[in-house]
């Protein structure tokens, strides 16, 4: 088990290797201009150089900082962000159990207590700013998450994410039955993750960077990885919660491909929503359609039975 899982994180981590650089190559066609294609063939080992030099880069730590929270909070946001990925039901070696989707929300739940130490234990005003920002976008679009999860598990009367494979086989996916509830949960998935247009979080000039502006090097790759790792793990629950198909079928990993392409075309297409708007989407738009639909799903199980 313990072999199965440490292959599946290097496959992950390979994975976001070159979802960075399908990333830049997208932006670059979307402004019409090449991305990176000079290192190695169509620029395929761009990745790699970008990764030994931000590793190899000096490790700047602030004089007044509080040195363990501060080295610890990258290291935890990536163990969270991996350890999610237990959730994916391979079967082969792995943990597959029952509990799935409990255990997800409460992994989702832990990741913010790293942003928030993070932005604290740097000692810089701007920082703690930026995770106090940071921790109340991420808490307020988790509550829509949770309600979203919770219909379906309505709907299929069970908290495994195997179970869903079963209710959309033959192309009857839950997209098609809830195509409202599927676009608020790609909306709530780009909150989570900081993604545009909700990257509030990470806005470069006039946010200052948000909650990581103390940190460099190593520290800097760390939080960079664990958000596109968790983009690669979004991007295949959204594919298992609306789009069907075994995690053993080719079809599985295609759609998640086109899912993680879709976080990176509304990077390229939507400008940074304006802050007051964030919170009026998450509390006065997301959450009253995912309770509504939440009420009746609990009709229609109640209804059916």
């Amino acid at each position: 088990m313990v072999a199965s899982y440490l292959m599946l994180m290097v496959c992950v981590l390979v994975g976001v290797a070159f979802v960075t650089l399908l990333e830049r190559k997208i932006l670059g066609y979307i402004q019409i201009r090449k991305g990176p294609n000079k290192l190695g063939i169509l620029g395929l080992l761009q990745p790699f150089s970008d990764a030994v030099k931000l590793f190899t880069k000096e490790q700047s730590i602030p004089m007044m900082s509080n040195f363990l929270p501060y080295y610890l909070s990258p290291v935890f946001s990536l163990f969270i962000a991996l350890i999610l990925w237990s959730v994916i039901p391979y079967e082969l070696g792995l943990v597959s159990f029952d509990m799935s989707m409990l255990f997800f929300l409460c992994c989702l739940s832990l990741g913010v207590y790293p942003l928030m130490a993070a932005g604290w234990s740097s000692n810089c005003k701007y920082s703690l700013l930026g995770s106090l920002r940071a921790v109340a976008q991420t808490i307020s679009y988790e509550v829509s998450l949770a309600l979203i999860l919770l219909s379906y598990i309505f709907l299929t009367g069970s908290f495994s994410f195997s179970e869903l494979e079963l209710y959309q086989e033959g192309g009857l996916w839950f997209f098609w039955l809830t195509i409202p509830l599927s676009v608020v949960w790609l909306g709530s998935c780009l909150a989570e993750m900081n993604r545009t247009p909700f990257d509030f979080a990470e806005g470069e000039s006039e946010l200052v960077s948000g909650f990581n502006t103390e940190y460099s090097s190593g520290g800097f790759v760390l939080i960079f990885m664990a958000e596109y790792v968790s983009i690669l793990f979004m991007s295949g629950v959204s594919t298992l919660l609306f789009l069907g198909g075994s995690v053993f079928s080719l079809s599985f990993y295609i759609k998640l491909v086109m899912m993680s392409f879709m976080f990176i075309w509304v990077r390229g297409t939507l400008p940074r929503l304006r802050y007051d708007k964030l919170m009026y989407m998450a509390w006065k738009s997301f959450l009253p359609l995912s309770l509504n639909f939440l009420v009746f799903f609990m009709g229609l199980k109640l209804f059916l039975i």
